[in-house]
């Protein structure tokens, strides 16, 4: 992992459309390198490869949801301390403190902004690795 210098990032995601938009907008206006996956089994096969700095990952998707892509996610090893960031279209409190306590270093709120995503990014890494 990059020492406090937020660079490569994991986005699972299994809408074709909404992977196309986060990564023109992470890799154009937020200049990182951006790794997408269709779904929770193309991350967890991936990622130890592309070892990113933080993962980007939907909450509802067919198959392994968010949940449990976290989960498995944190039993790889060296993959346990990447922070891990939601992104949900439902985005009520008591989900939010349910993923907060899941140990989710923070909750985007879908649809989100792309103009303003990667700075809500690194917003909640400055907060993490502050």
């Amino acid at each position: 992992m990059s020492e406090n210098n937020l660079q490569k990032i994991l986005h699972i995601d299994d809408e074709a459309d909404i992977r196309q938009v986060a990564r023109l907008a992470l890799e154009t206006v937020g200049g990182f390198t951006v790794e997408s996956c269709a779904s929770g089994a193309e991350a967890l096969e991936r990622v130890k490869e592309f070892d990113p700095d933080l993962i980007l990952l939907d909450v509802m998707m067919p198959g392994l949801d968010g949940p449990a892509t976290f989960r498995a996610l944190r039993e790889l090893p060296d993959l346990g301390e990447v922070p891990v960031i939601f992104v949900t279209a439902k985005a009520m409190p008591s989900e939010l403190e349910r993923f907060r306590d899941m140990g989710a270093a923070g909750v985007i709120a879908k649809p989100f902004d792309p103009m303003t995503l990667p700075d809500q990014l690194r917003e909640i890494w400055d907060e993490k690795s502050g």
